[in-house]
């Protein structure tokens, strides 16, 4: 488990960034797979998920997950009964006390948000499609609509793969760079392959809406020794699938 130094100063809400450890699960899911996308058994999905949600709070209401697509799409939750089946989306933003919600991620980049003076929370899950789509700006404007001033938002960009292991093909580079200009900083060229920072380029967009107070729990989770579920590290090694990363957060 991992935290944000600058959100654990915070005493209104929790958080928890987890890695793989912990967990009930078997095989190459071992053993904290929140992933109820992956190819575990369910029974074992739910009970790590439970765990999870148990080291936030023992009081917890409810926890709200998304089926996540790598998009834009946000949800505002203001009240969670009125949820009648699965959300589609990569952002949550709430300012209900008692309800965790979370994001699920192997090697995408977890943004938890909080606005210290509204008392709002979002959990936002950035791989580098939904961040290239505007989905960090996307939800910095809502909370900004519903009266987010940018000095109150304290935001924690969580554990991600490093740019050191995220290498990527010309035209992902050609993308980002018609795009703007500015995306060059985040790509670096070594002997001839050219790598991405994906935590780097989430906390530019975050600085470019306001935002001064940014922390970047850096753990990749491409490497092995850190114990997370990585995507790209389970495809080098030719599995057939992956567990996944949870990261939640609630408001007391």
């Amino acid at each position: 488990m991992f935290y944000s130094k600058k959100l654990a100063k915070e005493n209104k809400i929790k958080h928890l960034f987890f890695n793989r450890l912990g967990g009930k699960s078997k095989g190459i899911y071992k053993s904290l797979n929140c992933g109820r996308g992956s190819y575990d058994k369910k029974k074992y999905i739910d009970k790590n998920i439970s765990i999870a949600c148990k080291k936030i709070s023992k009081s917890y209401k409810k926890l709200i997950l998304l089926n996540q697509i790598h998009s834009s799409k946000y949800f505002f939750i203001k009240n969670y009964k009125l949820i009648k089946k699965k959300m589609i989306g990569d952002a949550i933003i709430t300012d209900q006390r008692k309800i965790i919600i979370g994001i699920l991620t192997a090697d995408c980049a977890p943004i938890l948000i909080f606005d210290k003076k509204l008392k709002i929370i979002s959990a936002i899950h950035a791989g580098w499609k939904g961040a290239y789509k505007g989905i960090v700006q996307k939800v910095v404007k809502e909370l900004k609509k519903r009266g987010s001033k940018p000095d109150n938002l304290i935001a924690a960009i969580g554990p991600c793969i490093s740019q050191k292991n995220y290498e990527i093909q010309n035209d992902f580079k050609k993308k980002f760079l018609m795009q703007s200009k500015k995306n060059k900083f985040f790509f670096k060229v070594v002997k001839n392959k050219t790598y991405f920072s994906l935590n780097k380029y989430v906390k530019y967009q975050l600085k470019s809406l306001g935002i001064k107070k940014i922390d970047i729990v850096d753990k990749d989770t491409y490497n092995q020794k850190n114990n997370f579920f990585s995507a790209r590290r389970s495809l080098h090694e030719k599995q057939d699938d992956y567990g996944r990363n949870i990261s939640l957060i609630m408001i007391n």
